[in-house]
């Protein structure tokens, strides 16, 4: 009897989440009729799914649709504003916290410096109260809090619960506990480029279900998708395309290694290891400035080399994020030649966007 009453209680909660989701993904208003016939459900289930989420404010009637005879239904909608989650992204030197609702809009923001905390033991109480901060800061109500995210910049072993390496921010076979443990909310980490991308896959409407996501942070990252799945890789490093080599014996990258992506295509290496921010070094190359377009033409070229690596391994679109991708638009044309240059199979770029 208690297995067949939880599989009963299962089945009810898959039906009241494809009812939900069927809300949230309609472009317009649904009424009760509209969703039955969607999901080929029965009206009376439909009636007691609808009753259980509006009393929990998770949907509204939003207005009437017009009527094709008789008294006009009344529209359905998601409450945008009944839940939020709070992403943490853990970088080198600062960590960004952001919330944001259900409809993926953003209800505040947060950098913090931190220079020296990811070598410290108490990472995770430092992680913690910042955190509280966070909600206190921007008075967001914790009882509407899903949970958090927590982007990281490493190879995550999720079955052991594993840092299994995390070369900019120092770690090395570490417990997930030891950034989790203190805080008091539902909590999922995952590699930082696995997260962009999955986010720009899930955003994007106009996406095919084969994507190369390549995130061009203060390190080089980015995430594979198949048939609209994330594909882990059998050591679950796949896209790890900051690490391919593009220029044999060149610069030294943070895993050890010369020549790889990472050590060219940084936000890093044009921004804090000048001693400017990245709008000073764009502000110089609109300028003209010779030392600073010369090595923007560099990162562009060295770009334009890992991109078609990944085009030529896996046949899809690629999609530029992270954040030096907010200022690459000016470029993009001239980066699209530079990749069109060096593919033998195509003479245009333009399966490479930006996010």
């Amino acid at each position: 009897m208690a297995q067949q009453s939880e599989t009963i209680t299962d089945r009810r909660r898959k039906t009241r989440n494809r009812i939900y989701q069927y809300l949230y993904l309609a472009e317009g208003l649904c009424t009760k009729q509209s969703v039955a016939a969607g999901l080929q459900l029965s009206l009376p289930t439909v009636h007691q799914n609808l009753a259980e989420l509006l009393d929990e404010g998770l949907i509204r009637y939003a207005g009437e649709l017009q009527s094709t005879g008789g008294r006009r239904a009344r529209g359905l909608a998601v409450v945008e504003d009944a839940r939020f989650a709070v992403g943490i992204s853990i970088m080198e030197d600062r960590l960004r916290f952001v919330a944001a609702d259900l409809r993926l809009q953003e209800l505040a923001f947060k950098k913090v410096l931190c220079p020296s905390a990811m070598i410290k033991e108490d990472f995770g109480s430092v992680l913690a109260k910042e955190l509280e901060c966070f909600l206190d800061e921007n008075n967001l109500n914790r009882e509407k809090l899903l949970g958090v995210g927590i982007a990281v910049p490493a190879v995550i072993d999720p079955a052991h619960s594993r840092i299994c390496l995390a070369p900019r921010l120092h770690l090395r076979n570490n417990r997930l506990e030891a950034l989790t443990g203190e805080i008091p909310y539902p909590c999922f980490v995952e590699n930082d480029a696995t997260s962009g991308g999955y986010a720009e896959w899930f955003a994007s409407t106009d996406l095919g279900m084969n994507v190369a996501y390549v995130s061009l942070e203060y390190g080089v990252g980015g995430a594979v998708f198949v048939n609209g799945e994330p594909y882990a890789g059998d050591n679950r490093r796949s896209g790890e395309f900051g690490h391919m080599c593009v220029e044999p014996g060149g610069l030294l990258c943070k895993c050890g290694h010369r020549g790889c992506l990472e050590a060219y295509c940084t936000a890093w290496r044009i921004s804090d290891g000048l001693g400017l921010t990245l709008e000073q070094f764009f502000d110089g190359v609109a300028a003209h400035d010779p030392e600073l377009e010369q090595l923007w033409e560099d990162v562009l070229c060295h770009l334009a080399i890992g991109v078609n690596n990944v085009r030529m391994a896996l046949d899809c679109d690629v999609v530029l994020g992270g954040l030096l991708s907010q200022y690459l638009e000016p470029y993009l044309p001239r980066l699209r030649e530079y990749v069109a240059a060096q593919n033998p199979f195509e003479d245009s770029g333009n399966y490479l966007r930006l996010c």
